[in-house]
């Protein structure tokens, strides 16, 4: 068996290399490195979390997201989850950037709660945060997480 001690980062194929970094950088992502031989943009925050942007996509479904909008269910990674500390924090800096949530606030019922949002190219991205007792009230709109929304 294959011992794996961590995950390291995730790659994100990308269509317009400004329009990512802007968005990323309202994630809190800056450009660590930017190498020279492939078209790869290494991301990193305060936290350490590693994004690679790999920028040769194309779009060819008119900005749709094979994975989650076509009625076929192709294999592949749907998204990538992030862990924030404070949800509410982050859903008014989402709305202060005007970056809209395609679903939640939605619970799990495991205590945390989620919301989901796309980057420009239309890849899913999921904020996750631990509820504490009774913090669920505060969630407005909150609702149970349903997978065909």
């Amino acid at each position: 068996m294959i011992k794996i001690d961590r995950f390291d980062h995730i790659g994100i194929r990308i269509t317009e290399r400004q329009r990512a970094l802007d968005f990323y950088a309202l994630l809190g992502f800056e450009v660590a490195l930017e190498v020279d031989f492939d078209a790869v943009i290494v991301l990193k925050n305060a936290q350490g979390v590693e994004l690679n942007l790999v920028v040769n996509g194309v779009d060819t479904l008119g900005s749709k997201n094979i994975l989650m909008d076509v009625k076929e269910k192709h294999p592949g990674i749907t998204h990538v989850a992030f862990g924030v500390s404070d949800l509410q924090g982050c859903l008014a800096d989402l709305k202060r950037h005007g970056i809209v949530i395609t679903q939640g606030p939605v619970s799990f019922g495991d205590g945390h709660v989620s919301v989901f949002l796309r980057d420009p190219d239309k890849n899913t991205i999921e904020l996750r945060s631990r509820l504490l007792a009774g913090e669920d009230q505060a969630f407005e709109g909150l609702t149970f997480y349903d997978p065909k929304a």
